[in-house]
């Protein structure tokens, strides 16, 4: 474990960073007191910043994963076909 204040860590940022990568812990201290630390990943995190943020997102039941996951996007269908949609859009613009 190391500790290093943030005066330091703000010029050496990328080596402390590399340490964490590493599975070090690095305690942030901002006149001798704690402040933050610096964790390697969780086990199961991705390596993939978007696969982390969407695994948060699951966690926190923002999402739902599919139940059966298919490689295949799902059939992308018209909500409505395009004759309607601009005689609703003209609809409404005559109404303003």
């Amino acid at each position: 474990m190391h500790a290093v204040g943030l005066k330091i860590l703000k010029n050496r940022l990328a080596e402390y960073v590399r340490l964490a990568a590493q599975g070090e812990t690095v305690l942030i201290t901002d006149r001798e007191r704690v402040v933050a630390e610096l964790v390697p990943p969780r086990p199961g995190r991705g390596a993939l910043a978007a696969d982390a943020q969407l695994a948060e997102a699951v966690r926190r039941g923002w999402l739902t994963p599919p139940l059966l996951a298919s490689p295949e996007p799902p059939p992308s269908l018209p909500v409505a076909p395009l004759r309607e949609l601009l005689g609703e859009l003209a609809a409404d613009r005559a109404e303003r």
